[in-house]
C-alpha cells in the first residue's frame, strides 16, 4: 500500500485488529525489519510497518540545501499524516534507531496523538551529539562521515555497494546470522545513498534546532526505552538517565543483544511490548 502525504509518497504494511501501533524502522533498513515482531504484535493490535522517507519504496526526494525535507519534522509529519489517511486518530509509536528519531520528534509535534512512545536502542540526540568524545566518534563514525557535503559519501557508499549495508547490520556480536538472505537483498534492492546522508545531514543541523527549542518541555506520555546489552548506547550512555531528561514518565531496561533488538531478540521485543503497552 502507498500513501501520499504532504511531502512524499510513503510504502507500507498493514494488519491485525485492535489498537493502532505504528513502528519505525532504523538505519540501514526498511519495515522488513519488523518481520519477527508485526505478526505476533498483530495477534492484539492493528500494525503499521512504513517504509521511513528516502527508505525502502517509499519516495526519496533530493535534500533540500537546509536538509529540511529530511529532518525528523518532516519525517514525524509523513507518519502522522499516514495514521490520518489510515483511520488512527491516536496510536502507540515504536522506533528503532533513526526510526526512534522519527517516533521522538512525532510524539513532540503530535503529542496529543501518540498514547505511548517505545525507542529501541538510542538516546535522544541532541544528547548523543553533545556527549561526542573520541570514543563515540571511533564507534559512530558514520554520524560524522554521512554528514560531509554533497557529494564525498554518496560517492563513498557508491563504491562500496552492498558490502557497506551488510557491514552495517551486521555488526553486532552474531554478524548476520539474525538477517536472513531474503531480508538483506531487500536492504540491499532499497538503500539510496542519497537519502540516508540527507537523514542524517539533517540530524546534524535542521534536527538540533528543533530540539534544542524544545529542552525545556517533557514528553507526558508514558515512555519505554529498550537498549542492547552488547551495544554503544549500554556503553557510552545511561540510557534511562537521558531519557528521563526528555520525558517525565520512563521506563526500560537492556536486553541481552546488540544494537537490532527487533531482528536479534524480537520474542523479548515482543513480550516487553505487550507488558507495555496492555494497561495504556
Amino acid at each position: 500500500m502507498k500513501i501520499r502525504t504532504s511531502g512524499a509518497t510513503i510504502n507500507l504494511v498493514t494488519a491485525g485488529k485492535g489498537p493502532p501501533v505504528l513502528l519505525l524502522h532504523g538505519y540501514p533498513e526498511t519495515h522488513v525489519m519488523w518481520h519477527k515482531v508485526a505478526p505476533a504484535l498483530a495477534r492484539d493490535y492493528t500494525v503499521v510497518c512504513p517504509d521511513l522517507r528516502g527508505y525502502g519504496d517509499s519516495s526519496k526526494p533530493k535534500g533540500l540545501p537546509d536538509h529540511s525535507n529530511y529532518s525528523k519534522r518532516a519525517m514525524a509529519l509523513d507518519m502522522a499524516e499516514v495514521m490520518t489517511a489510515l483511520g488512527h486518530p491516536r496510536f502507540h509509536v515504536v522506533g528503532h534507531d533513526r526510526g526512534g528519531r522519527v517516533a521522538h520528534r512525532l510524539a513532540r509535534d503530535h503529542g496529543k496523538r501518540v498514547r505511548s512512545l517505545t525507542v529501541l536502542d538510542i538516546s535522544p540526540t541532541l544528547k548523543m551529539y553533545e556527549s561526542t568524545d573520541m570514543q563515540f566518534a571511533r564507534a559512530y563514525y558514520h554520524w560524522f562521515f554521512l554528514i560531509q557535503p554533497y557529494p564525498l559519501p554518496e560517492k563513498m557508499l557508491a563504491s562500496m555497494g552492498v558490502g557497506y549495508i551488510l557491514g552495517r547490520i551486521g555488526r553486532s556480536k552474531g554478524g548476520l546470522k539474525h538477517f536472513p538472505k531474503s531480508v538483506q537483498r531487500e536492504y540491499a534492492r532499497c538503500f539510496d545513498a542519497h537519502s540516508t546522508c540527507e537523514d542524517y545531514r539533517a540530524a546534524a543541523t535542521i534536527d538540533l534546532v528543533h530540539d534544542r527549542k524544545d529542552s525545556k518541555k517533557k514528553l507526558r506520555m508514558p515512555v519505554l526505552a529498550l537498549w542492547g546489552k552488547q551495544g554503544v548506547v549500554e556503553a557510552m550512555f545511561d540510557c534511562l538517565a537521558d531519557w528521563r531528561e526528555v520525558a517525565a514518565n520512563v521506563r526500560g531496561r537492556a536486553l541481552p543483544c546488540g544494537h537490532f533488538l527487533p531482528e536479534e531478540k524480537p520474542k523479548q521485543v515482543v513480550a516487553e511490548l505487550r507488558r507495555f503497552l496492555k494497561d495504556l
